[in-house]
């Protein structure tokens, strides 16, 4: 008879779905009366855009962003014809049809976007994105004046722009691109405008104007940088450990030799690496926690592999199939994030197929099957 997948699996990925409702409901009373869409781009951040937006609509969001028109797709056929999407790419060259096929909102970026969405027949509503001052996406300033009548024209539904740096409250530019963008907002009187992301929502009152889109914070990433995290931890991640070994002072560890041992000790070798999104950057910084205590990362993460320092855990958890947990309640995404010199959007879109997910919602909330 076949194993059930978790026993067949190296790493278990938990995600509470609870918790991302109530990371959503927090911030949408946060900034009413605005109102509050959810961003699921990148497969719900790497969690499950599917299951992730199905809470998300059981708890009352009805407006959801992603970033390509497959994605948009994908989420259509997963929660039916009710919720609006909007696609953030916009149509590329020959996809406006399938933008109306699966009643999508484009975010038109461009004037040659904005054209071709014009010439389109019966043609339903769009969104515009204005740059203020990312310079990634978006119509510049000038091409946002020589337009705006056009974008009247067309039955836009919605005009958006993106902080830079939404994480730095005191960066001047913050102030400078809400200023841009609400002097560009009054050439189309009564259009939804919406500026904040995760970050963006703490910025104040001021930057929330008609829709915020969150999206790190729904899935427990701090939108506050180096202050205390206001949102609910969303996913636990936990190693199956394949051997226990026995090492003498002066033995390496790993590729490159590049761990040296100071001293007699055990380790702990765990079914994850950088295959599963356990990042390699992590080599040498990162932890594991088992029992209540702390398993330091020795050497170099492989493809499938990482090994742990468990000389201090109690000998009786030392045993091939007991989990070594790596994103939980001691250490966190964002904990991870700095450990490996980057953010917790990365940690979290990073972590791979070969996972057995297991995901959880509150025992009274039925969630739509779309």
């Amino acid at each position: 008879m076949p194993s059930d997948p978790a026993s067949r699996a190296g790493a278990t990925l938990e995600i509470d779905l609870g918790a991302i409702a109530a990371n959503w409901r927090l911030l949408a009373e946060r900034t009413a009366p605005a109102a509050c869409a959810a961003v699921v781009k990148a497969n719900g951040y790497g969690l499950g855009a599917a299951p992730v937006a199905r809470a998300l609509l059981a708890a009352g969001c009805h407006r959801f962003f992603v970033a390509t028109l497959d994605e948009g797709i994908a989420l259509r056929q997963a929660l039916g014809v009710a919720p609006e999407i909007a696609v953030f790419n916009g149509p590329l060259p020959g996809s406006a049809t399938e933008f109306v096929a699966a009643c999508l909102i484009p975010v038109l970026n461009d004037p040659r976007q904005i054209e071709a969405w014009a010439a389109l027949p019966n043609r339903p509503p769009a969104m515009v994105h204005i740059d203020t001052g990312l310079n990634r996406l978006g119509l510049s300033l000038t091409e946002f004046e020589n337009y705006h009548e056009r974008i009247r024209a067309i039955g836009t539904v919605g005009l958006i722009s993106h902080l830079a740096c939404a994480e730095t409250p005191a960066h001047p530019l913050n102030a400078a691109q809400r200023s841009r963008f609400f002097i560009a907002a009054q050439h189309l009187p009564g259009l939804p405008a919406s500026l904040a992301a995760s970050s963006g929502i703490f910025l104040g009152a001021d930057f929330h104007f008609d829709l915020v889109r969150p999206g790190a914070a729904l899935y427990g990433v701090n939108p506050l940088p180096g202050s205390s995290n206001p949102m609910r931890a969303v996913v636990r991640l936990a190693a199956k450990i394949i051997q226990i070994r026995k090492i003498d002072s002066g033995e390496s560890v790993g590729y490159g030799a590049a761990h040296v041992m100071d001293g007699p000790g055990f380790l702990a070798t765990a079914s994850i690496g950088y295959a599963d999104g356990w990042l390699r950057s992590l080599s040498h910084r990162g932890c594991g926690w088992l029992a209540g205590r702390k398993a330091p990362l020795l050497g170099r993460i492989s493809m499938d592999l990482a090994t742990f320092d468990v000389s201090a855990i109690p000998p009786a958890e030392l045993y091939p199939g007991n989990m070594i947990e790596l994103i939980g309640e001691h250490y966190g995404v964002d904990d991870a994030a700095a450990d490996a010199g980057t953010i917790g959007y990365e940690i979290l879109t990073s972590l791979g197929s070969r996972h057995h997910r297991i995901y959880r919602a509150p025992p009274h909330e039925s969630l739509p099957t779309g």
